[in-house]
């Protein structure tokens, strides 16, 4: 639609005429047409063109036939949960205009495979698989792959090597250590955001001894590239504190999920400690990446902190020695995201006893793996 107005005007233009304005249109930018959802999630709406958007007196949104809410003014978007399993789910946002007359826009996502649906209580895991020589490795079908928990094998429910929509946490140290890097350091977090394809939903956290949500799963590339404006150097580092908060804000949904935690210095302002932060990873089926600048990654202590908590949830750890490096190191957790293997088991031991429970894959062609260590299992409600 767009391109064919873009060639009517061209034509217009070339005869010497004016134009026709374009046609007043509404269509949803959150969950886009064909998307995976579940869990709490924003739905969003865009009119077009801008000037259409005086006309409107308010936009209602709907999901499978049940009215949602309703705006009277832009940001048209509301929150909705779509709960715990990935099934399909028909959306629909209404604008009324001024005049009476309406805008309506759809979009449909798309529920996974026959039998792939995850349970509420399923173990998920998200799995890189890489040749002798580092490559990834893609196209492995559900057979290829062997799931145990405490040696025990497991029947695989959900599966899927296609790159299923991700939630990413990205949350950088904004301590007062950080000041003169600071400039540098939002270039390159720029960049990454702006590498993130527009299906992915990114919330950009800033920490000091605060945690400052400044934009919440977004899938626009503008909203994401001016909330790194905001950055800013002062106080001290709450590094235990922002990955639990991180892993909160995950863990409500299921899907890929992934924190990227950036700091450049040791734990100085969390309320939480270090075996509060190793625990919440422990209940968490997100991808924790670390990256340690500076003084991080010069402390023994820390830097063996974040490489076992990265390796425990099958992310990594990076300790570059000047801040220019981040940009080869932000492709790199891009490239590793989009390589990702998704599954999910229901466990043979079904006891809710709060213990540790050891995971291994195994998958046919001698390949490489790496994927989360294992879980701490719920604990029974009193």
């Amino acid at each position: 639609m767009r391109l064919a107005a873009i060639l009517v005007a061209l034509i217009a233009l070339a005869s010497g005429q004016t134009p026709p304005p374009p046609a007043p249109a509404l269509r949803i930018v959150s969950p886009p047409d064909g998307a995976y959802v579940s869990g709490p999630i924003t739905l969003l709406a865009a009119a077009e063109p801008l000037s259409i958007v005086a006309r409107i007196a308010r936009v209602s949104f709907w999901a499978d036939g049940r009215q949602v809410c309703t705006v009277e003014r832009p940001p048209y978007e509301c929150a909705w949960d779509a709960g715990d399993v990935v099934v399909e789910h028909l959306i629909r946002a209404v604008a009324t205009l001024t005049d009476g007359s309406r805008l309506v826009a759809s979009a449909r996502t798309k529920k996974l495979d026959h039998g792939e649906i995850v349970d509420v209580d399923a173990v998920q895991v998200t799995a890189v698989i890489t040749d002798s020589r580092g490559r990834f490795v893609g196209g492995l079908s559900r057979a290829a792959f062997a799931v145990y928990e405490d040696d025990r094998r497991q029947a695989i429910g959900a599966f899927t090597s296609e790159d299923v929509p991700l939630e990413l946490v990205a949350a950088v140290d904004i301590s007062g250590s950080m000041r003169l890097a600071m400039e540098e350091m939002k270039g390159a977090v720029r960049e990454f955001l702006a590498a993130v394809p527009e299906r992915h939903e990114v919330t950009l956290i800033g920490f000091n001894d605060n945690i400052i949500p400044l934009t919440r799963r977004s899938r626009d590339p503008a909203a994401r590239l001016k909330a790194v404006d905001r950055l800013a150097a002062w106080g001290r580092t709450a590094l235990y504190d922002v990955i639990i908060m991180g892993l909160d804000m995950l863990d409500r949904r299921t899907g890929r999920k992934a924190l990227v935690v950036f700091t450049d210095g040791e734990d100085q302002g969390s309320h939480a400690t270090r075996d509060d932060a190793l625990r919440r990873l422990e209940e968490s089926d997100a991808t924790l990446y670390m990256i340690g600048q500076g003084r991080a990654g010069e402390a023994a202590d820390l830097q063996q902190l974040m490489e076992r908590l990265a390796k425990q949830s099958g992310g990594r750890a990076f300790f570059p020695d000047e801040i220019e490096e981040l940009r080869g190191i932000f492709r790199e957790i891009i490239e590793d995201l989009s390589n990702q293997y998704l599954l999910s088991y229901v466990t043979t031991n079904s006891a809710r006893d709060g213990t540790w429970r050891a995971i291994t894959i195994e998958v046919e062609g001698g390949y490489r793996i790496r994927a989360r260590e294992g879980y701490r299992a719920k604990t029974a409600r009193r």
